[in-house]
């Protein structure tokens, strides 16, 4: 029975138990690194981690067993409050799958750690540079109180890495300039204006992030949806 009286080795027993190879195979497709994974889909992981609540040390231990899962539940049960710096950046080192980091960053952004973005957005190693991006993009979402300066302040950090061609960061970097515009009018108007730039690039990344950014920022529905 889980708990919030459950221990990490009594959540990762847990885990082990609910192993499945079928959904281990279907994961392969999506691009989720498998190494370490028992097939568990993220929604069931979100209702474990309800039952087991909260839990900051024993969320560092659930990491540190290296299993996908385990790892995906530290993120949801740890405390924003009580995490630092130097845990991000501990976790940061061990990212190897995009669906870690983007869950890892909304827990980076919900703990006010912004000052990470910059560092890992100057860090050459693929998922650590797509935390940055991928934080920009979840705090354009979700921190509504946050003035917008600091939110289209990242634009010319979305600038400078815009060529980078690898896959897990040439999306989160789309996603990142994405969501600016859609944050609201001034903000659309800013991120679109970078966005109409890169689609106009000699780089094929540059050019493919504004491209894609400029269909979505002019549809009708965004439009419509900063309008009312």
């Amino acid at each position: 029975m889980i708990d919030p009286s459950s221990s990490a080795a009594d959540l990762v027993a847990h885990l082990m138990s609910l192993r499945s190879e079928t959904n281990i195979a279907g994961m392969k497709r999506f691009g989720i690194e498998t190494g370490t994974a028992l097939g568990i889909s993220n929604p069931d992981l979100q209702a474990i981690a309800r039952r087991a609540k909260k839990d900051h040390r024993r969320a560092l231990a659930l990491w540190q067993s290296q299993v996908r899962e385990a790892r995906l539940l530290a993120v949801y049960t740890a405390d924003p409050k009580q995490l630092t710096l130097d845990e991000a950046r501990l976790w940061s080192a061990d990212f190897n799958s995009w669906e870690i980091v983007d869950s890892a960053a909304d827990l980076f952004v919900e703990a006010r750690l912004l000052q990470l973005i910059p560092e890992f957005a100057s860090d050459e190693r693929e998922f650590i540079r797509r935390a940055a991006f991928a934080m920009i993009a979840s705090a354009a979402v979700h921190m509504k109180k946050e003035p917008d300066a600091t939110i289209s302040g990242y634009l010319p950090l979305i600038e400078a890495h815009s060529t980078d061609p690898r896959n897990f960061v040439k999306k989160a970097v789309n996603w990142a300039l994405r969501n600016i515009g859609k944050r609201n009018r001034s903000c659309h108007a800013q991120a679109l204006l970078l966005a109409q730039k890169l689609s106009e690039s000699t780089d094929r990344a540059a050019r493919w992030i504004g491209k894609d950014a400029v269909r979505e920022l002019t549809s009708e529905k965004i439009i419509a949806r900063l309008k009312g």
